[in-house]
C-alpha cells in the first residue's frame, strides 16, 4: 500500500509548531479533533530513548490512518511534553495535558520512575495512559489503575526471555542492576524466572555511574570460586556509564561471560567484544517477518538514510493501538468505552501481534532469543536470531490487586 511522505521532520520540529500555536487554540475544545498526549524525555538521561519513540509514535500514526492522521472524520493532534526524566515534572506534565490542554489520551513516559509517578494522574483525571516504553512490572503490577494500558514489555517479559539463555542447572548467576525501579523490578522479575541456575550476588549502582570498578570486583569476587558456568547478568539503561567496561577487568580469568538483554543500536557497539552473547531481545529491526515491520524498515530508511532502532518499534505500536482502538469506538474518545474496546484488543505491530491482557492491560507480545555476531559492515554487535519466544510461551504473572 503507497502512503504519502510524512508531514514532519523531527521531534523538534513537532515540538516547535506545536508551542508556536496561540493558547486560544491549544485551550479550545474542538470537536473536528483527538487530542493524543507525549509526555516523556526529549532531554535528561533517556533522551535517546523518548526521541526514538516520538519517531515511532508518528510513524504508527500514519501507518495505521493511512497518511491522513485522521480517524472517523476527526484530525489526530500530538501535543508533545518533556518531561526531561523528572517524576515530579511528568506528573504535572500529564495533570496539564488532562485539564489545560483538553488532550483525549496520553502516551508515555520513558522513565519507569516518571511513569509510576503519572498513574495516579491518569485516575484522578479518569483518561487513558498508554504507557510506551517505561518497563517497570509495577506500572501495571501494584501500582497499577484502569486507566493504564501498555505496549511496551514488561520487567517480566525481558527476564522470562532472557532466563531462556542463562537458566541451566550448574549455572551461577550475579546480576548488574541500577538502582531505580527500572532496574530493581528487573532484577526481581529475572530472579522469580530463574528456576534451574543460582543467583549469588545482586549489584544496584546508581544510574549516574561511571566507574564500575567496586561494584564489578564485590560481583567476581561472589562469582569466582562457583562451580560450572558463571554468569553476569546486565540490565542498564539511558546514557552515561559503560557498564561493559566491566569486561576489562579479566573476566575471562575467572570463566565468567557477561549476559544482557537488548538495546539501542549505539548501545549494542559495546556488543562486538563478546562475539557468542546470548539473551532476549524485544525488537531488532532485522528480525521480525512481517507486513508492518518490512514497511516501517523502508520507510525509516527513506526518511532518516538508517534502520529504525528499539523505541521506534515500541512507539509505532502504541501508535497503531491507539488508532485501532479509535477506529473501533468510531472516533469516540469516551474513556469507559475506550477501556472497554481495548481490553483484550488485538492489533498488528512491527513485532507482530500484540493483544491487551484484560486481567492488566499489559500488551502480550512475543520476545527474540538471540546470539551476538560480529559483522563489519555494522557498527553495533548483530543480534542474530535464535528463536522467537512467543506470547502463549511466557507466564507472565499478573501483579495488580483488580
Amino acid at each position: 500500500m503507497t502512503r504519502p511522505p510524512l508531514p514532519w521532520l523531527t521531534a523538534v520540529s513537532i515540538a516547535s509548531a506545536l508551542m508556536a500555536l496561540p493558547m486560544t487554540s491549544a485551550l479550545a475544545q474542538n470537536k473536528g479533533e483527538i487530542k493524543i498526549a507525549h509526555v516523556h524525555s526529549l532531554t535528561g538521561p533517556l533522551e535517546a530513548y523518548g526521541k526514538q519513540t516520538t519517531t515511532g509514535l508518528m510513524l504508527g500514526l500514519d501507518y495505521a490512518t493511512n497518511g491522513t492522521m485522521m480517524v472517523a472524520g476527526k484530525k489526530l493532534v500530538v501535543i508533545e511534553k518533556d518531561d526531561q526524566g523528572k517524576p515530579d515534572l511528568g506528573k504535572s506534565l500529564l495533570a496539564a495535558a488532562y485539564a489545560d490542554d483538553r488532550c483525549d489520551i496520553a502516551i508515555g513516559p520513558t522513565s519507569s520512575g516518571v511513569a509510576l509517578a503519572m498513574l495516579p494522574v491518569a485516575e484522578e483525571y479518569k483518561k487513558i495512559l498508554l504507557v510506551e516504553p517505561a518497563v517497570a512490572d509495577s506500572i501495571t503490577g501494584e501500582k497499577w489503575n484502569k486507566y493504564i494500558f501498555r505496549t511496551g514489555r514488561n520487567s517480566s517479559q525481558d527476564a522470562i526471555s532472557n532466563a531462556v539463555a542463562v537458566d541451566k542447572a550448574g549455572t551461577s548467576i550475579a546480576t548488574l542492576a541500577q538502582d531505580y525501579a527500572f532496574g530493581r523490578d528487573g532484577v526481581a522479575a529475572f530472579k522469580a524466572s530463574v528456576k534451574n541456575a543460582k543467583i549469588v550476588h545482586e549489584e544496584y549502582l546508581p544510574t549516574t555511574t561511571t566507574d564500575f570498578t567496586a561494584g564489578a570486583q564485590r560481583i567476581i569476587d561472589a562469582l569466582k570460586d562457583q562451580p560450572g558456568r558463571k554468569v553476569i547478568w546486565i540490565i542498564w539503561a539511558g546514557g552515561g556509564g559503560n557498564p561493559f567496561k566491566i569486561a576489562d577487568l579479566d573476566l575471562k580469568r575467572y570463566n565468567i561471560e557477561i549476559v544482557t538483554g537488548g538495546n539501542i543500536l549505539p548501545a549494542m557497539a559495546a556488543y562486538k567484544q563478546f562475539p557468542g552473547m546470548e539473551g532476549a531481545t524485544y525488537y531488532y529491526f532485522g528480525i521480525p517477518k512481517n507486513p508492518v515491520n518490512e514497511w516501517l524498515v523502508a520507510r525509516h530508511y527513506k526518511e532518516f538514510k538508517s534502520p529504525p532502532d528499539f523505541f521506534t518499534a515500541g512507539g509505532m505500536a502504541a501508535g497503531i493501538a491507539v488508532v485501532e482502538a479509535l477506529k473501533k469506538t468510531g472516533g469516540d474518545t469516551n474513556t469507559n468505552k475506550l477501556i472497554k474496546t481495548m481490553e483484550g484488543m488485538s492489533f498488528e505491530t512491527p513485532k507482530g501481534k500484540m493483544t491487551f491482557r484484560k486481567e492488566d492491560h499489559q500488551a502480550m507480545q512475543s520476545m527474540y532469543h538471540f546470539k551476538i555476531k560480529v559483522d563489519p559492515a555494522f557498527a553495533w554487535g548483530v543480534p542474530e536470531l535464535v528463536r522467537e519466544i512467543k506470547p502463549e510461551e511466557m507466564n507472565v504473572p499478573i501483579k495488580n490487586k483488580r
